[in-house]
């Protein structure tokens, strides 16, 4: 999905794709691994690592071009099926169509040693197609491309843990979209028994007990370590099943308030569950206990993306923002040299006189009650938060712009997915110094909060105590799933508002959920809804009225607000945008 346009001198952004490559833009992103599911910590995206195994390393992959049909492969939900015609190599090649909520995965479990280091590639055709390994002992790894018209080779590496005897390797498409294409599949490295035959899959074993993470008055999230061999896991509440996911954390949400349960946890594969984990005791919190933290920010807040850098839209000074819009992200931060370090640069094209011009813009906009955050996020440079020095490192220089400049928090709008586990170290750290008031903000794409096992979405539910709000971007992403299990298209209010519903019922509260769209046209390369469309799909998650097809199995009045890329384009547009939703936003209940 295209993220928002900066240096576009026709004025409109380009329709594109999850993870899309974009042409040169003024901005910063966040390089990290992309998350299992959706995306996973430790992937490598875009073909990612290089190199490969010594040439005497035998393919550990059974079948691996497909020319024994499926023999040694295992498709969900009967998705897949071989082609004679096109093919990468030999004679047939897999054809795998998601269909629903079903995305198509293909696996085959292969026996590997532990502690030992695995190269793993195929070549793929398609759109959003996926290359991962699940059951590593380590850290589970996916890469994925956005599609092309010919074959590409994903690659992808990883290291087995200490007790690790086998992984799954897999391939998978997403929701709503066409067949892919698999073929030539390659997992190299030592051998899990080069004497014997591959053994047949079997059960993974049972789960140690999950530990209990962030809990609100009505959800709890659960943590627990990785099974070899598992392909995902079952979470069950007071003895019945709860939730499916494939990841090692999970959101149980419609809890009572102030009220104990008891989690296990269990471990499945194409050979069936294992026994459940030992149980885990949580409590709710009462609903006067302040799920949210007090940052100052209205009940119902408009956020608006302002734009350091001239790219045809209106430029404006901070001062020149409309006051509709209550929190002010400043686009955005640079990298420097050092991993994980950002700074920041005031474009000339703006015409300030002085950088205490600005600062006094920023002083300005706090006295007025606005709250001014840089973000953090785009297209020039790479930020990487990969361990714990650059995550130290992103925490300290975040923190000193706040305090040289003033701003009130930062927003996290990365491009090509995060590591949810340094990244919520470094928020972590950063909120420490910062102190409780801090505001944080995120802005994922639709495809990063698909799944509560999606890195973007692990991140949120981390850091959910210090979270402000989460604004996702309802654009440049084409057709997506829903919490009901159907696929919306862009540009209607049921795409809001069943999207919107997977983080309201993934975990998340309503106050930390905004609806993200476009201020014009021109503002982004598809998915821009009238102003009076993102009203009604207010109006429907937090009344329950003015819905479209889709509608609820409940209201949820608490809701953020809404964001717009940008107050730039809402300017150009004559502040339609702002005066239509703004007014309406502040007015709910």
């Amino acid at each position: 999905m295209e993220r928002r346009t900066r240096t576009d001198t026709t004025g409109g952004g380009r329709d594109a794709t999850p993870g899309a490559r974009r042409t040169a833009r003024i901005r910063t992103r966040i390089v990290a691994a992309l998350g299992a599911g959706a995306v996973a910590a430790g992937a490598v995206a875009f073909g990612g690592l290089s190199g490969s195994a010594g040439a005497a390393e035998p393919n550990l992959v059974r079948n691996a071009g497909f020319e024994s049909g499926l023999s040694g492969w295992t498709c969900s939900a009967g998705s897949g099926t071989t082609v004679s015609s096109p093919v990468h190599g030999g004679t047939a090649a897999l054809k795998a169509t998601p269909a629903g909520s079903d995305n198509a995965k293909c696996s085959q479990t292969v026996a590997v040693q532990p502690d030992s280091k695995y190269e793993l590639s195929a070549w793929v055709q398609g759109s959003y197609v996926y290359l991962g390994a699940s059951g590593t002992g380590t850290t589970d790894v996916s890469t994925w491309t956005p599609g092309s018209s010919g074959w590409q080779q994903l690659r992808t590496s990883f290291t087995t843990g200490p007790n690790t005897t086998s992984v799954t390797v897999h391939t998978h498409g997403w929701y709503g979209q066409s067949a892919y294409l698999a073929d030539d599949f390659s997992l190299t490295g030592p051998g899990g028994d080069p004497g014997e035959p591959d053994p047949e899959p079997e059960p993974p074993a049972a789960p140690g007990a999950p530990t209990v993470g962030t809990t609100t008055s009505s959800s709890v999230t659960l943590n627990w370590n990785a099974v070899a061999g598992a392909t995902g896991y079952t979470v069950y509440r007071d003895g019945a099943k709860a939730l499916s996911v494939q990841g090692t954390s999970a959101t149980v949400t419609g809890l009572a308030a102030a009220t104990s349960y008891e989690f296990r946890v269990s471990a499945v594969n194409g050979a069936g569950e294992s026994a459940k984990s030992a149980p885990v005791t949580a409590t709710t919190r009462s609903r006067d206990g302040g799920d949210n933290p007090g940052t100052g920010v209205p009940k119902h807040a408009l956020t608006g993306y302002w734009q350091n850098f001239d790219n045809g839209a209106r430029v404006q000074k901070l001062r020149e923002v409309q006051d509709q819009y209550d929190i002010i992200a400043v686009s955005f931060a640079d990298s420097t040299a050092s991993a994980g370090e950002i700074t920041f640069n005031l474009d000339p094209a703006l015409g300030y006189s002085s950088v205490q011009e600005f600062k006094n813009d920023i002083a300005a906009k706090q006295a007025a009650g606005k709250k001014v955050i840089i973000s953090v996020g785009g297209e020039k440079g790479n930020v990487i938060v990969n361990d714990s020095a650059s995550a130290a490192r992103f925490a300290d220089s975040a923190h000193r712009l706040m305090q040289e400049y003033g701003f009130d928090g930062v927003d996290i709008d990365l491009e090509h997915g995060i590591n949810s586990t340094w990244l919520t170290q470094a928020l972590r750290s950063l909120s420490a110094k910062a102190g409780p008031s801090m505001v944080l903000t995120m802005a994922p794409q639709t495809i990063d909060m698909q799944s509560t096992s999606t890195e973007y979405f692990k991140l949120a539910l981390n850091v959910k105590d210090i979270l402000t709000v989460v604004n996702m971007q309802y654009y440049n992403s084409g057709s997506m799933l829903g919490c009901d299990g159907k696929v919306y298209s862009q540009g209607s209010v049921d795409f809001l508002t069943a999207l919107a519903c997977i983080q309201l019922e993934g975990g998340l509260d309503p106050s930390q959920v905004g609806l993200g769209t476009p201020a014009s046209t021109r503002g982004a390369g598809s998915g821009y809804v009238d102003p009076s469309v993102v009203n009604a799909a207010l109006d429907c998650l937090a009344r329950g009225t003015r819905c479209g097809s889709f509608k609820p199995a409940r209201t949820y009045p608490g809701i953020r607000g809404a964001m717009t890329w940008s107050t730039n384009w809402d300017a150009l547009n004559g502040n339609r945008w702002s005066d239509t939703v703004g007014p309406h936003v502040h007015a709910l209940p």
